[in-house]
């Protein structure tokens, strides 16, 4: 005998791996709540390390390509429009800029039908201090798709307050995705055998850094900024693959800091190695609200970051830590020579960040998806968080 759901939900994303890493818990509460979830995104998980989609019943492979001038995005609409057309939805939920954009084209004629369509922005790539190609391409856009949307979430305050002045139904901030915060304070870590497993003087002053080594996460200005500071009782630590490590192992050799400096690659125990530091660097150029700088927080670590959207919704300047210029190596020595310097103060900011993430927490993001999904349909019944 078949399970008898309540309704009907479409979760869509350019790829498969976006909705794996950071939609796992919405899908586990719509089903909680008898939803049948279904998926719809370009499968990339062969390549994941073993990331899967959970809480899913039903997966739809589609051709979405990250370029919106892909022609292949054209077979990714005409599929969209298919399998919304041949299933009765009460929800569609969409992710990501071109996932976004195709699955609300796509959805049009649902919602005169019923269906409600919320997108999650999780970053705009129009920004304070962004190119003015992306204001010039994605604005327009963005600002156009509004109006075939229901509830447009965002995950930062700079986004919300821009959003605002959109023509959707209805425009919810929510803190992201939200940590699990229970599981990293369980995580114990032996701080001196950790650094004895990574190589690291266990008398040494530890920076750390997580992110895929791309331009945007700004890794280089991190190296200079060591170079900068010359010290060698400093060892800076870089978790993350990415398109321009070789340039990054280059560059620190030309510093003369490739000594200092450990490229670690993927790790799965990154919370364990936050742990095991002493000081968390994060001087990306764009951000819609990162993880791993909510999770250096949950571990107590001071930080240092650059003063974009997402990273000032986490971090207030002086206080958990330094906010910089993006492009500043000065301001960013100075900084971390701050807090190499005084140990006392990386405890007292270390301690102020555990404090200020709890508002960060998973269950807290869940409940407030819960009371958005109640709230804006009636229709749609959602139990109310205890």
């Amino acid at each position: 005998m078949g399970v008898a759901f309540v309704g009907k939900v479409l979760i869509t994303a350019t790829v498969q791996s976006h909705i794996a890493l950071f939609h796992s818990g919405l899908a586990a509460m719509l089903r909680a709540n008898g939803y049948e979830v279904h998926v719809a995104a370009y499968n990339d998980l062969a390549d994941k390390d073993g990331l899967a989609l959970r809480h899913v019943d039903r997966v739809y492979e589609v051709c979405f390509c990250r370029s919106p001038f892909s022609i292949k995005n054209i077979g990714a609409f005409r599929q969209l429009r298919r399998i919304i057309s041949e299933n009765d939805y009460d929800i569609i939920h969409c992710n990501t800029p071109v996932g976004g954009i195709l699955t609300r084209l796509a959805a049009r004629k649902a919602r005169w039908r019923g269906t409600k369509v919320i997108y999650t922005a999780h970053g705009f790539h129009f920004y304070g201090g962004a190119p003015l190609i992306n204001w010039l391409l994605y604005y327009p856009v963005e600002r156009w798709m509004a109006q075939y949307t229901d509830v447009l979430i965002t995950i930062n305050t700079e986004d919300y307050f821009r959003a605002r002045g959109f023509k959707s139904g209805r425009v919810e901030c929510v803190p992201g995705i939200g940590i699990h915060i229970d599981r990293i304070n369980e995580v114990a870590v032996d701080r001196e055998q950790k650094r004895k497993e990574l190589g690291i003087p266990a008398d040494a002053v530890v920076i750390l850094s997580v992110g895929e080594l791309i331009n945007r996460k700004n890794h280089e200005l991190a190296l200079q900024a060591l170079s900068a500071i010359g010290r060698g009782d400093v060892h800076y630590i870089i978790c993350g693959t990415g398109v321009i490590e070789g340039y990054l192992r280059k560059l620190s050799s030309r510093l003369r800091i490739e000594n200092q400096v450990s490229f670690l690659g993927f790790r799965k125990d990154v919370i364990e190695i936050c742990k095991a530091s002493d000081i968390f660097v994060f001087p990306s150029l764009q951000e819609g609200l990162p993880v791993a700088l909510m999770e250096a927080m949950a571990c107590g670590l001071p930080v240092v970051c650059s003063r974009i959207r997402g990273n000032v919704d986490l971090i207030e300047d002086e206080e958990g830590g330094y906010l910089c210029p993006a492009n500043s190596v000065e301001s960013f020595a100075e900084a971390i020579s701050t807090l190499i310097e005084r140990k006392q103060l990386r405890v007292v900011m270390g301690m102020r960040n555990k404090a200020d993430i709890g508002f960060f927490d998973d269950m807290g993001v869940m409940c407030r998806l819960s009371e958005i999904y109640s709230l804006q349909f009636s229709n749609v019944g959602m139990k109310t968080c205890k």
